[in-house]
């Protein structure tokens, strides 16, 4: 398997603008932005998934994000934010190497996030937490 476009990115071979660098994660703005503002926090080491990340390198970019959500709620005047992983193809994920996406929102700005909900059947919400326990 090849680099992925975020290694590429990382190793500068393609320009990105850069919020934020150290030893463990990158910081820039998406290309695509949902809303202007919308930063990918990158792992450095392409991990796949969340799942393969370690518990260390996920709290340090989970602080990232708390930082890039106040740099959006004070330069921005954003009301609010979606901090979200896409952890594998099934939930959406494009680029098979760890980020996080910071997106700032406003009031009424038209985006919408929603999944489709759905209900258990008698008991089987009991049967599943039990499996799911740990």
């Amino acid at each position: 398997m090849g680099k992925t476009v975020f290694s590429r990115i990382i190793d500068g071979e393609i320009p990105s603008v850069k919020l934020h660098e150290d030893d463990q994660c990158i910081v820039i703005l998406d290309i695509s932005p949902v809303e202007k503002g919308h930063a990918l926090i990158i792992a450095k080491h392409p991990y796949p998934t969340f799942s393969e990340c370690p518990a260390s390198t996920l709290s340090h970019m989970m602080e990232i994000a708390k930082k890039v959500d106040e740099m959006q709620r004070n330069v921005l005047g954003c009301d609010g934010t979606n901090v979200i992983i896409n952890n594998g193809k099934a939930s959406g994920q494009e680029v098979p190497h760890l980020h996080i996406h910071v997106i700032p929102r406003f009031l009424n700005d038209g985006q919408s996030f929603k999944f489709a909900k759905q209900t258990y059947a008698e008991g089987e919400m009991n049967e599943l937490g039990g499996k799911l326990s740990f």
